[in-house]
C-alpha cells in the first residue's frame, strides 16, 4: 500500500449516515450489505481477492477467538465503535498481531446524561407515570398520585470513578447531590472535588441512596451486585445502570425489588441483550431504556473521527490514546 493510498477497512456494522459518510471519506471502506453475518461476508470479498487493513466494527459484532482465527491474513487492526471491548478477545488478537483501537471520551457526557435522566426516572416513578398517560386512565390530579422522592439532598453512589462516572458526579451535584464512590483505587483529586472514597463495595450501598454502576464489566465485576451486596441496602436505594448488563445478576435484583428490599432501578443495559429477563416487566418500579446511553449524533459522530484520527496515528507510526492493545 502506497504512503498516499488510504486503509482499506471492511465496515462490519451499519451505522448513521453520517458516520458512514466519513468513514467513506477517511477510508478506502467497504460496508457490509447487512447484519446478519458481516464477518462471512468479509471472508467472501477476501475470497475474491480483496485485501483489508482494518476491519471496523461494533457491540453488535463478536470478536471472540474463533472470529479473529477467520480473519483474512491482510487484516492488521480492529477498530471497535465502542467503549467496551468485552466482545474482544485480546489474546486471539495479540496472537495475530492486531492493533485493537476503541472511542473513549467522546461519549462519556452523553452517557452521564442518559444516567441523571435515568435517576431522575426511577426517582419519579416514570413507568407508572407514563402508562397511566398513555393508558388514557389517568383521572386527574390528587396529591397522593405517584410520589416519588427528589434527588437534591440524597447520596449518590458510583460504582467505577471513570471519566464516565467522574461526569456523572458532577452533574449530580449541581442537583444537590452528595456523591460517593468505590473505585479500584481514589480518584487523585476526588477530595477536592467533592467526591468521598468508599473502600468497599458495600460500605459504597451501605451509604448511598441511588447506585450507578458505571465501572466496566470484568471478571471482578460481573454478577458484583447481587443479593448479598443489595442486602446491605438502605430500603429506599435507587439502582441505576449504564455501564454493562452483566454486571447486575438479574436474581438478585429482582428479588430486592420484589421484596421491597430496595425501592426501584433504572437500565439501559441487560445481560444477554437484547433479550431482557421477562420478570422485569411486571415491576412498575423498573425504568428501562434499549441501550441509548451514547445514542445522540454528538457522541455518534465523535466515536467516527476518533476511530479515524487513531488510525491515521498509527499508520505513521505514532501511539494514538485510543490505541488498546
Amino acid at each position: 500500500m502506497g504512503s498516499d493510498a488510504k486503509l482499506s477497512v471492511f465496515v462490519a456494522t451499519r451505522f448513521l449516515e453520517e458516520v458512514e459518510s466519513i468513514f467513506a471519506s477517511a477510508f478506502d471502506a467497504t460496508f457490509a450489505t447487512g447484519r446478519d453475518a458481516p464477518l462471512d461476508e468479509l471472508a467472501r470479498w477476501a475470497g475474491e481477492g480483496r485485501r483489508f487493513d482494518v476491519v471496523l466494527f461494533s457491540l453488535d459484532v463478536r470478536m471472540g477467538a474463533p472470529e479473529i482465527a477467520a480473519l483474512p491474513d491482510g487484516v492488521r487492526a480492529l477498530a471497535t465503535y465502542s467503549v467496551g471491548t468485552d466482545h474482544i478477545d485480546f489474546e486471539a488478537a495479540a496472537a495475530r498481531q492486531l492493533a485493537v483501537f476503541n472511542t473513549p471520551g467522546v461519549l462519556a457526557d452523553s452517557v452521564a446524561e442518559n444516567a441523571i435522566f435515568l435517576m431522575l426516572a426511577a426517582a419519579r416513578r416514570a413507568t407508572e407515570s407514563i402508562e397511566l398517560i398513555r393508558g388514557r386512565t389517568w383521572s386527574g390530579w390528587t396529591p397522593r398520585q405517584l410520589v416519588g422522592g427528589q434527588l437534591s439532598g440524597r447520596t449518590l453512589g458510583i460504582l467505577g470513578m471513570g471519566d464516565i462516572g467522574q461526569r456523572i458526579a458532577v452533574r449530580a451535584q449541581a442537583l444537590g447531590m452528595q456523591v460517593v464512590y468505590h473505585n479500584r483505587r481514589p480518584v487523585p483529586d476526588g477530595d477536592a472535588r467533592g467526591f468521598s472514597y468508599r473502600a468497599t463495595r458495600e460500605a459504597l450501598v451501605e451509604d448511598s441512596d441511588v447506585l450507578v454502576i458505571a465501572c466496566p464489566s470484568t471478571p471482578e465485576t460481573r454478577g458484583s451486585v447481587d443479593a448479598a451486596l443489595l442486602a446491605h441496602a438502605r430500603e429506599h436505594l435507587l439502582v441505576v445502570n449504564v455501564a454493562r448488563g452483566d454486571i447486575v445478576d438479574d436474581d438478585g435484583l429482582i428479588a430486592a425489588l420484589e421484596s421491597g428490599r430496595i425501592r426501584g432501578a433504572a437500565l439501559d443495559v441487560f445481560a444477554g441483550e437484547p433479550d431482557v429477563d421477562e420478570r422485569y416487566f411486571a415491576l412498575p418500579s423498573v425504568f428501562m431504556l434499549p441501550h441509548i446511553g451514547s445514542s445522540t449524533i454528538e457522541a455518534r459522530l465523535g466515536m467516527g473521527r476518533i476511530l479515524i484520527d487513531g488510525l491515521a496515528s498509527w499508520r505513521a507510526g505514532d501511539a494514538p490514546p485510543n490505541r488498546v492493545a
